[in-house]
């Protein structure tokens, strides 16, 4: 395994955004001057990366910006992009398959790659690491890399090892690496402190006692060692907790699972246009064509587009964008330039267009079909799918919806809203209630009760400013609150069914028994009446 250390990985991408005339070279430019990444926290910006003028400065990661100003005043400031970081690692894994034919990420700043019989490509595993670094620094990147037969090993060396260290596979795996300080197996901090407190700082130290050792003590002692250490850490499962794990897994002893990093290329289809257009009727020209070449490219791959978007790029400069969310796969060219025709009306083409450019953001697969030539010539009407984005389109994408049930007793959660093509999820798991109102209020609206009986329904009650006499009466129908998700103080309600004496059928509860102790019920207040759906 080939892993890659990138040590300033925030501070390098702070200094390429600069642009090549303010930082040609690290330590040179704007980098030359202490500059201080932050991010926003609860009690104010705190330092979250530093480049090499502002370590040599004193400003520290991890401190308060405050503190660090009283330390340098003239540090500059810079907000630091953790989402802008991980997606340029990603990247950067991507790159470096042209060492390995697989690699993971090592997050937050470190790629591994699988270069298992790929080294005599390079002229051998020493020149492969040079390789590394080169195009690593060709490319503006402080980097630290190491080849181990394991990546918890890997990883050791490029962090705490010599610069651009190769450990073969024959030997000992842990006579290079037992001058290494415990921190390269990749433990929570702390966990180092309870290692660093019982004495164990060096992996050589910490291995002789779990067992890994070379003489010392015999197998019972070793065993007797390797439990104790067991025992304090027994209670942590994640192998970033537990050291005995973390040095299993540096040896090769426990499988160390990785998820690869695949990349996926979206398709993708454009116009580079001799002349500037202006026009729509030539703008819809060049959707049409973008739109053949987009189903053709998307039948080639056997999938269908689910979200489209289209770039305009006008003389100026400026960059117009319209996307479009499809209810169900499609590549038909005709349904897409419908769809686009309402979404280009309000196109300003200034100076005029000259790149146009198609993108399916979104796409699923979608199997080829051949249907008879006599049906589909017959068959003139339009499909649920295309209809629905045609609504979409018109309305707005938050205004087709379908309710589906949701595994929930509280009525007010006992639905949801999906996309129309959506599958309904499974059965499984709903509850089956009693009769529910054809209408249900999207809240339940309260209810002054005129006259109760005890613990009982209203006798008399007003909504909406009018009195209602209570005819008849059904239930009460008790429905508990979610434990998991309120919070203790919440109160239970009982529902009924009621009829007034013009015929009409309300569906009101009672928020809460008087005397349960929660709620409004602890200041002396009786428990509240709402109404929350009406029968037809």
């Amino acid at each position: 395994m080939l892993a890659l250390w990138c040590a300033r990985l925030s501070v390098d991408r702070w200094r390429l955004g600069l642009g090549p005339e303010q930082a040609c070279a690290p330590g040179k430019g704007a980098d030359a001057e202490p500059t201080a990444l932050i991010a926003e926290t609860a009690h104010g910006p705190r330092i979250a990366a530093v480049n090499d003028a502002g370590r040599a400065a004193g400003v520290m990661v991890g401190t308060m910006l405050a503190d660090a100003r009283t330390v340098c005043p003239q540090v500059r400031t810079a907000p630091a992009d953790p989402a802008g970081d991980l997606a340029f690692l990603e990247k950067l894994a991507v790159w470096a398959q042209r060492w390995g034919p697989w690699s993971a990420l090592d997050a937050p700043d470190g790629v591994l790659v699988d270069v298992t019989g790929a080294a005599h490509l390079f002229g051998g595993e020493a020149r492969l690491t040079a390789d590394v670094e080169a195009a690593c620094t060709k490319r503006g990147l402080a980097v630290r890399c190491a080849i181990a037969p394991t990546a918890g090993a890997a990883w050791a060396l490029a962090h705490y090892g010599p610069s651009r260290a190769i450990v073969g596979p024959e030997g000992d795996l842990l006579a290079p690496l037992a001058d290494l300080p415990v921190a390269a197996l990749r433990l929570d901090e702390d966990v180092l402190t309870v290692l660093r407190r019982l004495g164990l700082k060096r992996l050589g130290e910490l291995a002789g006692v779990a067992g890994h050792g070379a003489g010392g003590l015999d197998e019972e002692g070793e065993a007797a060692s390797r439990d104790a250490i067991q025992r304090r850490f027994r209670n942590r499962k994640s192998p970033a907790a537990n050291p005995l794990i973390r040095l299993d897994q540096l040896l090769g002893r426990v499988p160390e699972p990785l998820l690869p990093v695949v990349p996926q290329s979206t398709p993708l289809v454009q116009r580079r246009l001799v002349e500037p257009i202006r026009h729509r009727d030539l703008l819809d020209r060049v959707l049409a064509d973008l739109a053949g070449d987009m189903a053709r490219e998307l039948e080639g791959r056997g999938e269908g587009a689910r979200r489209l978007e289209i770039g305009l790029w006008r003389v100026d400069g400026e960059v117009i964008v319209r996307r479009l969310e499809l209810a169900a796969a499609t590549r038909d060219p005709d349904h897409v330039i419908r769809l686009f025709a309402r979404k280009l009306d309000d196109v300003d083409a200034g100076f005029g267009i000259e790149t146009v450019r198609l993108r399916a953001s979104w796409a699923e697969p979608l199997a080829l079909e051949q249907g008879e030539i006599e049906q589909s010539a017959e068959n003139r009407g339009t499909s649920l799918a295309a209809c629905i984005d045609r609504l979409t389109v018109r309305l707005g994408v938050e205004a087709v919806r379908r309710p589906v049930p949701r595994a929930s007793h509280l009525p007010e959660r006992a639905v949801r809203w999906q996309g129309p093509l959506q599958p309904a999820p499974p059965a499984q798991g709903m509850l089956e209630f009693h009769q529910r109102p054809l209408k249900l209020l999207d809240r339940p609206e309260r209810i002054a009760v005129l006259y109760a009986s005890p613990d009982g329904f209203p006798q008399r009650f007003r909504w909406r400013g009018e009195v209602r006499e209570v005819a008849r009466v059904e239930g009460p129908e008790r429905i508990a609150p979610e434990w998991w998700r309120e919070r203790s103080s919440a109160r239970l309600r009982d529902y009924y069914r009621i009829e007034d004496a013009a015929g009409r059928r309300y569906w009101i509860y009672r928020h809460g028994l008087a005397g349960d102790g929660r709620g409004d019920d602890r200041k002396g207040r009786a428990p509240d009446w709402f109404l929350h759906g009406l029968f037809a």
